[in-house]
């Protein structure tokens, strides 16, 4: 673990993995931590120096007043490679953390390797759900938080797999439980206010774009979408609903390998 001083506060982070090995950031999604990503770090590790981070407004990393905006969030990105002196790194982030993926591919592609987004799109839902959200988790604070985390079991897995796998996801939608209130309104309005549509065309590095088959977050469409947009961008599908990474677990982690350790992709 370690800590990264922005201008407001600390960006935590951690790194694992033999030290001069290619460097992969993975960035979580709305309402999880750094931890969401521990069932990759096994295979992860054996041939990248993984570096996690908890988006501002999650887990220990600072909570500013918000809105937050996407380019904020991709900010703190780069601030995080300049201090540990990471000139370039792949890139790999899961709904929010792919709208940061994307935005990163977009603005700052001379600092990426390649790119994974998963379970994202170039414009996640609209004002209408994300303002009441917003509005009741300012209002109601931690219970707030505590209901979302109830909720969040149908959305984040398939019904097999939450009864399967209790712990497992009782684990991720804890983290969603205890996320700052304050930090996840911020960042639910950054996602609210995300739009890329009109400039993934500007994506130039090599991308796979992965989604899960019952993810009724963010569904396959709009992955198509951004993989269609993307001049020679690759897909992957998993029977998954909106955390691929935790459901389809190995297979995912695979998938994401395949593309990274290929000296070019097609």
């Amino acid at each position: 673990m370690g800590r990264v001083q922005l201008a407001e506060g600390e960006l935590n982070y951690q790194l694992d993995g033999p030290q001069g090995a290619p460097v992969l950031v993975l960035s979580n999604s709305l309402g999880t931590d750094l931890g969401m990503w521990d069932t990759q770090m096994p295979a992860f590790t054996e041939h990248f120096q993984v570096l996690r981070y908890d988006t501002r407004g999650h887990g220990q990393s600072l909570v500013t007043k918000g809105p937050y905006t996407i380019a904020q969030l991709g900010a703190d990105v780069l601030a995080l490679l300049d201090a540990l002196k990471i000139e370039r790194a792949h890139f790999c982030g899961l709904s929010m953390g792919g709208l940061i993926g994307q935005w990163l591919g977009i603005n700052a592609g001379s600092r990426l390797n390649k790119l994974v987004v998963c379970n994202t799109a170039a414009k996640i839902g609209e004002p209408a759900v994300w303002n009441p959200r917003i509005e009741m988790v300012l209002r109601e604070g931690a219970a707030a938080m505590a209901g979302l985390r109830d909720a969040s079991i149908a959305r984040w897995f398939t019904p097999d797999f939450a009864q399967a796998n209790p712990q497992q996801a009782k684990r991720i939608t804890d983290m969603l439980a205890s996320t700052s209130p304050q930090g996840y309104a911020a960042n639910c309005a950054a996602v609210r206010d995300a739009d890329f549509r009109d400039q993934l065309g500007s994506i130039t590095v090599p991308m796979l774009v992965i989604a899960g088959t019952e993810d009724a977050v963010t569904p396959p469409s709009g992955s198509r979408f951004i993989q269609e947009h993307v001049q020679g961008a690759q897909y992957a599908e998993f029977h998954a609903a909106h955390l691929s990474n935790v459901q389809a677990g190995d297979a995912f982690s695979r998938r994401v390998l395949d593309f990274l350790l290929v000296e070019k992709s097609v």
